[in-house]
């Protein structure tokens, strides 16, 4: 809304200072302050309303020190999270790019999920929530709307060269000339580090880039969906949700800001996505949102986010990763997400095979998600919390190097 305000500013009456919105950086840091004020000032505001209305995380028995502690603690928190997030996009970002639009429906939507399973779980008294197989097939949903989007949408497109402007000139060559559809994606570490999903399907003969998207879009709901579990899963103790994900999110960031500016693509050597520069603002947005609502998710938490803002979290991280190409990087940027989905996958495998084999079911860890693991183990959380985002740290540098090392 600011953004066109000032544009037109700008354009019909020249008012000094309204052209400095037109620059993603600037619209960035304000989005981040903005988001950042919002989630803390009225963050507290938002947490009054959740303990008035009994809005309170019900603890299951599990053992772990301290958990007793934690019922009644106003839930459903991932609502700060959200309208931090959207506020300032809406204020701030050009409303009709198709990367923008894109994250706005997927707030939206996984936001509802998340809002849905919590309230079956508060208000409806049933500790399972929203049935797996509608959490699925919400995220299935999704993964078809943001896959069909990207594969079909002409807005959506990579440069198939970074000409210099002298070389356009003279050659008459506009930018639209060189912007192709592609199903192309980053390999990481990898001297030539492109990969085409469409050639999964050479066989069919010449014209199988056509069918490109019987890969990609099932690609892209499997991307979803596991993102938005593994950020579910790690919701679990006070802030470690929130803060690893802010790194993560913050790593997508730069990758989206590189990728989305033609100058920095071609020093780096990197593809250039047209128009992607725009989530920059976005994901500024929701990184000081992430860290406004760590202001009161921290030990000992004040509010949880609940899967009204997990799912939200992992859905918002796989489409980012997703739009600038760089979902196969997400096993490092997330790697924390990955390990605690890992741990339960490994888990429930191991007990059930050994449960078949020898008649009693074995463990790998002493619980799973991970997290849990070390609680059993007699660490405080917060130790736990701090150690856990210093490994997202040094995951975060090891895929920002990814940019220059191949």
């Amino acid at each position: 809304m600011l953004y066109y305000i000032f544009q037109y500013l700008d354009k019909a009456f020249d008012v000094p200072g309204a052209g400095v919105f037109q620059y993603i950086t600037f619209r960035s840091a304000l989005a981040f302050i903005l988001s950042l004020l919002i989630a803390t000032i009225y963050g507290k505001k938002i947490i009054n309303y959740l303990r008035n209305q009994q809005v309170g995380e019900t603890v299951r028995e599990l053992g772990l020190d301290g958990q007793t502690a934690k019922a009644g603690t106003p839930t459903m928190g991932g609502i700060i999270i959200i309208l931090a997030t959207l506020i300032p996009v809406l204020l701030l970002a050009k409303l009709n790019n198709i990367y923008i639009i894109l994250l706005i429906v997927t707030t939206l939507w996984m936001g509802t999920i998340g809002f849905i399973d919590d309230y079956i779980k508060i208000f409806k008294k049933d500790k399972q929530g929203l049935k797996g197989i509608f959490k699925v097939i919400g995220q299935v949903g999704l993964g078809l709307i943001v896959g069909t989007v990207l594969y079909f949408s002409p807005d959506v497109t990579v440069r198939k060269d970074t000409l210099t402007e002298r070389v356009k000139i003279e050659n008459n060559i506009k930018p639209a000339d060189l912007e192709e559809k592609s199903t192309a994606t980053t390999i990481p570490f990898m001297k030539n580090n492109e990969f085409d999903y469409a050639e999964v399907l050479s066989f069919m003969g010449d014209d199988y880039k056509n069918y490109a998207w019987l890969i990609f879009i099932p690609m892209v709901i499997l991307i979803i969906t596991a993102v938005s579990n593994g950020a579910n899963l790690t919701d679990g103790i006070d802030g470690l949700a929130a803060g690893t994900s802010a790194i993560s999110v913050l790593t997508l960031g730069l990758f989206t800001f590189v990728s989305g500016n033609i100058i920095f693509s071609d020093y780096l050597n990197i593809m250039y996505i047209p128009n992607s520069g725009e989530m920059t603002v976005y994901i500024a947005a929701f990184v000081g949102a992430l860290v406004g609502f760590l202001w009161y998710n921290a030990y000992p938490a004040s509010v949880f986010m609940g899967d009204t803002g997990s799912l939200t979290i992992g859905g918002i991280i796989a489409v980012i990763a997703i739009s600038i190409r760089k979902e196969l990087m997400i096993p490092v940027v997330c790697g924390i997400f990955l390990a605690e989905n890992l741990s339960v996958i490994l888990q429930v495998s191991y007990f059930k095979y050994t449960k078949k084999k020898y008649g009693e079911g074995r463990r790998i860890f002493l619980m799973s998600p991970l997290h849990h693991h070390y609680q059993k183990k007699g660490y405080h959380e917060s130790r736990i919390v701090t150690r856990f985002w210093i490994v997202g740290i040094l995951l975060a540098i090891f895929s920002l190097v990814s940019l220059k090392l191949r």
